[in-house]
């Protein structure tokens, strides 16, 4: 496997997550994402790499984390799904919650 898909709510929260590092410093804020990226496309290769955690949701989600940040994916058929990218310091369970 070594498709993965973005969800349109995962782009967007990409895409928050450099402009908000971009505001003090833009070659971090590339340097993130490029970050994220390529752990995303790790994924993509690797589906099982990340871990459940059972202590936060019951849904078939896994988790990676990449610095302060945490990627939220499950795995289908033939790809991985990113749900999500979010600060790791996040309450997570009411975080996944609070979305479909």
């Amino acid at each position: 496997m070594s498709k993965y898909i973005l969800s349109a709510k995962a782009r967007q929260e990409l895409r928050d997550i450099r402009d908000y590092i971009a505001r003090d410093d833009f070659e971090a804020a590339t340097r993130w994402i490029f970050k994220l990226r390529d752990a995303i496309r790790m994924l993509a290769r690797n589906p099982k790499a990340g871990h459940s955690r059972k202590d936060l949701t019951d849904k078939p989600v896994r988790f990676w984390p990449v610095g302060r940040y945490v990627i939220i994916y499950e795995i289908q058929q033939d790809s991985v799904v990113i749900l999500a990218v979010t600060q790791g310091a996040r309450y997570i369970p009411s975080y996944l919650r609070s979305r479909p």
